[in-house]
């Protein structure tokens, strides 16, 4: 008789300061390529942003990163002004993307980091098209995959994108990095008295209106238990030891 297979395992999350993870997304926002209150890609900020990149893909986990854009234009802002249509000024927004992964990729090979870029708008001169089993496989082989455009559409930011690609690409976590050093109870730069959360559940960030990440990428988190780590990528080997499993940051998990 035939028999009904097996159900698989709900997708869990490692605790803190567990084994490595073996498939990370890692989200980087445009301003990790330039110099504090600057634009465009800073030649000492890539070489350390790059650094810091290998070294995590040294720490043996397969590597995927979301890239921002927002220190080459933010097309929000244009739009906003009235200048620019939003869905204009977004595949604006979506083309600086490119211009950082490019960036991104080509110092990694410097380093002997064999990268690879896919973009969500197709590219073909300088990009792959975004192919979920061709990510896959090159993560596989090893190859730090970085992935540029956002979705492809507008009204639509980076950190949704991220969400998206670690669902997408079956990753342990999704990491953001940022410039403080987690989550707090309100901005640590105007609040002196703001408490940085070790971790938190999902529910609790959005009922809270803490801003990690716009309300889609956190839902699409939420709802596919994927766990969310925030944390400061300036400090050297950050990303190193969050992609080690070292208890740094701020986690959010599911519910």
């Amino acid at each position: 008789m035939p028999t009904t297979p097996p159900k698989s395992a709900p997708k869990t999350s490692k605790p803190r300061g567990s084994r490595p993870y073996n498939r990370v997304l890692l989200k980087l926002s445009g301003e990790a390529f330039c110099a504090p209150g600057g634009f465009g890609v800073d030649p000492p900020e890539l070489e350390v942003i790059a650094g810091e990149v290998k070294s995590a893909a040294e720490a043996g986990a397969q590597l995927a990163v979301v890239v921002g854009g927002g220190n080459i234009i933010r097309g929000s802002q244009l739009a906003e002004a009235g200048h620019i249509h939003r869905a204009t000024a977004d595949y604006m927004g979506m083309l600086g993307t490119v211009i950082n992964a490019l960036a991104l990729k080509e110092k990694l090979n410097s380093l002997g980091v064999d990268s690879r870029v896919q973009s969500a708008i197709e590219i073909r001169a300088v990009a792959e098209p975004f192919i979920r089993g061709r990510a896959i496989r090159h993560l596989q082989k090893g190859r730090v995959v970085i992935l540029a455009a956002g979705t492809g559409n507008p009204f639509f930011t980076t950190d949704t994108c991220a969400a998206l690609r670690a669902t997408e690409l079956e990753c342990d976590i999704l990491m953001k990095a940022t410039k403080v050093d987690g989550v707090y109870t309100a901005d640590p730069k105007k609040d002196p008295s703001a408490k940085r959360y070790e971790s938190l559940t999902f529910g609790e960030a959005i009922s809270k209106n803490l801003k990690i990440m716009d309300m889609t990428a956190l839902t699409m988190c939420r709802e596919n238990a994927i766990p969310l780590l925030v944390f400061d990528f300036k400090k050297l080997g950050n990303i190193r030891k969050a992609i080690q499993g070292e208890a740094i940051g701020t986690v959010v998990r599911a519910d």
